[in-house]
């Protein structure tokens, strides 16, 4: 934009002039050259020259959006947009230029605005009133010496796919502790069909102190680089989470919104929270460049927006600045003498390539794939070789282990993984046996692979002691009372975890399983069909819905939701489930049939499950001994199985729960 003024181009209709001046005068002010036309010249070759030249000329076209906009389907601003809008196509995409303002509620996805300005993010200036942070931020833009922020493109291609595939069996709570906040936020129901009913919590407004970290945009040009700006925003959310009175979302549910074309304030509802902190990261070569920006979600304003550009080697020092930044834009009213702790996410020696190799290991263990983890897993034993003292490396590998055996593999080959699992946990609480995440990754080994369920409860209450507001421990610490038998405990638990990932779509899996369990089976739909809501082709949740059919004897309505389960294992399960409660004999016998030759290595608890369903009580117990040797964990949910509960009182049930060391049904003694 070497040719073009510093001046800024307010285009608006005749009926907002009064907003207008508002802005103008509020820009003026600050000593901010604003062309803004009060003489309402409009039309003719003067109007032509004159604005075609100012148009072409200046430095940021400001549109002013609003009802009178939306309602003039004709009107000479609407010919200032076209030319602003073909302006903005011959400038570089990195270089701001169009900053469109709104002053009253309507929608960023008006229909009569060009499709160019809902690409980038508006910011709420009600009737005119334009806030000292609006300025600096135009001042920011005009600046020569710093570039201009970048205004996030919105588009929901991918907000779903961004998510990792579904959980293997009942253990489906991917932890939160290796990536999460340490803080809660208040969940808002808004939008969704049951949230406030399921997690007993009423809608209201949220706390000021409290921010979602959205994920910074990648601006490196080439895809692969993904995870490095995913990487710092997970540590942005960790960073910020460490200081005191600080709300901070979790990163399954602010990454839910990646790329969204909803405003500040429709996801600040749903989140919860007051403030959004967004931007970009561009790597190229040896340099970084960080652009952030902290967004009141009650106007959409900004409230402090910076740009960083660093060497990467120090990567570490920018991340530090980049948060305590955000930290004093909130600290004089939110966070008065608030001290943030010391990360624990970075390498003791401080090395960027094994940080660098972590970053990426949780680029694929967040895609959840089979290749994803192995994947994953070569990148943690990277950054363990290059640091080996890297606790957290260590920690994430075993938990990744963990998830390979349980999700995807079977026999021996699970064991080995388990193994593996083990022997990474050990490594990582050896090194860091005050970081939450090495008990979590130990209390997980001993919950899926050992069925040690008073250690992993311990490890689980230990990692709780050292955050209490961690969601993941909440979440494991749940699963491993449900086992137990108590279930009321496990569904305050979930609860309490959304209150830090109140998007977080297996969470809402567990409580369908809990509620399914007591037979509360409405409230089992509402959080099944909310976790499908929020990630529509996870595996298991169609399996569950199924379930729930079946309980309640509605044979059609099971089979269509087995029907939309995902291929495979679990598709065939639900499957068999459905046709069991079925008119047509001969399909639910070819379905178990199938089921069987298919996945009876990785089934066998559901395989137990369909002969329950069919009355068969020696084939249950058979198919339940055989979960158990080959440490299915679906075993988790045996004493709260609804499908199940008819042979509870059997005595080789009761063996059985005597083997797996769970408490025997009606044994208060075992308790």
């Amino acid at each position: 934009m070497t040719e073009s003024s510093s001046a800024v181009f307010l285009s608006y209709a005749s009926q907002d002039a009064e907003a207008a001046q508002r802005i103008c005068e509020a820009l003026r002010a600050a000593g901010i050259q604003v062309w803004f036309d009060k003489s309402e010249l409009r039309g003719g070759d003067a109007w032509d020259t004159s604005i075609r030249k100012q148009i072409k000329t200046c430095a940021l076209f400001l549109p002013v959006i609003s009802h009178n906009t939306h309602d003039r389907v004709e009107g000479y601003f609407r010919l200032e947009w076209k030319l602003g809008v073909d302006r903005s196509h011959l400038i570089s995409p990195d270089q701001a230029f169009l900053l469109p303002v709104v002053i009253d509620d309507t929608r960023d996805d008006d229909e009569r605005v060009p499709d160019r300005f809902r690409e980038v993010q508006w910011t709420r200036l009600p009737a005119g009133e334009t806030p000292p942070a609006f300025v600096e931020r135009v001042q920011r833009l005009l600046s020569a010496d710093v570039a201009p922020m970048r205004e996030r493109a919105r588009s929901t291609d991918g907000a779903i796919a961004s998510r990792a595939p579904g959980a293997r069996g009942v253990t489906t709570l991917r932890t939160r502790a290796l990536y999460g906040a340490l803080a809660a936020a208040i969940l808002l129901a808004l939008g969704y069909l049951g949230t406030e009913r399921l997690n007993g919590a009423k809608q209201s407004v949220p706390s000021a102190a409290s921010i979602a970290v959205l994920p910074l945009a990648n601006e490196s040009g080439e895809a692969s680089q993904q995870y490095f700006s995913d990487g710092i925003s997970e540590d942005l959310i960790t960073a910020l989470g460490h200081f005191p009175g600080l709300k901070v979302i979790g990163r399954s549910s602010a990454f839910m919104f990646r790329d969204s074309k909803e405003d500040s304030r429709s996801i600040g509802a749903k989140l919860g929270v007051a403030h959004l902190l967004e931007g970009s990261v561009r790597k190229a070569g040896d340099m970084i460049r960080v652009s952030a920006e902290l967004i009141n979600t009650a106007d959409g304003s900004m409230q402090w927006s910076d740009r960083y550009d660093r060497p990467y080697k120090d990567l570490f020092a920018l991340q530090d600045e980049i948060t305590h930044a955000v930290a004093e834009a909130l600290k004089a009213k939110l966070l008065p003498g608030a001290q943030a702790e010391a990360q624990t996410d970075r390498p003791p020696g401080g090395s960027l390539e094994a940080y660098n190799a972590l970053l990426q290991g949780r680029f694929y263990f967040f895609r959840g794939t089979e290749a994803d983890y192995r994947k994953a897993i070569e990148y943690y034993t990277q950054a363990t070789q290059l640091d080996s003292r890297y606790a957290l490396a260590w920690a994430e590998m075993s938990v990744t282990w963990s998830w390979l055996a349980g999700e995807f593999l079977g026999g021996a080959s699970a064991q080995d993984a388990y193994a593996e699992a083990r022997k990474t946990a050990d490594r990582a609480l050896d090194l860091a046996p005050n970081l939450v995440q090495t008990h979590i990754s130990r209390g997980f080994v001993l919950l899926s692979a050992d069925f040690d369920w008073h250690g992993a409860e311990a490890e689980f209450r230990r990692a709780m002691d050292l955050a209490p507001n961690d969601s993941g421990a909440k979440l494991y610490l749940g699963l491993q009372l449900a086992a137990f038998g108590r279930v009321d405990e496990a569904i305050n638990l979930a609860r309490e975890a959304l209150t830090s990932e109140p998007l977080d779509d297996r969470v809402y899996g567990e409580l369908a399983n809990y509620f399914s369990g007591l037979n509360r089976l409405d409230e089992a739909e509402q959080a099944i069909r909310k976790a499908i809501e929020i990630r529509p082709a996870a595996a298991t949740y169609h399996m569950r819905h199924t379930i729930i059919e079946i309980q309640r004897g509605n044979a059609q309505a099971a089979l269509e939701a087995a029907q939309r389960e995902t291929p495979g294992g679990y598709g065939d399960a639900a499957l068999a489930l459905a046709r069991q409660i079925g008119n047509d004999r001969s399909a639910a016998d070819a379905s178990l049939k199938t089921l069987i030759e298919r996945d009876a290595d990785t089934m066998a608890y559901q395989i137990a499950e369909t002969y329950a369903l069919r009355g068969d009580a020696d084939s249950t117990v058979e198919w339940l001994d055989r979960a158990w040797t080959n440490r299915d964990n679906g075993l988790q949910a045996l004493l709260y199985d609804g499908l199940l509960s008819r042979y509870r009182s059997d005595l080789r049930f009761a063996a059985l729960c005597r083997k797996i060391g769970l408490p025997v049904p009606g044994d208060a003694a075992a308790h």
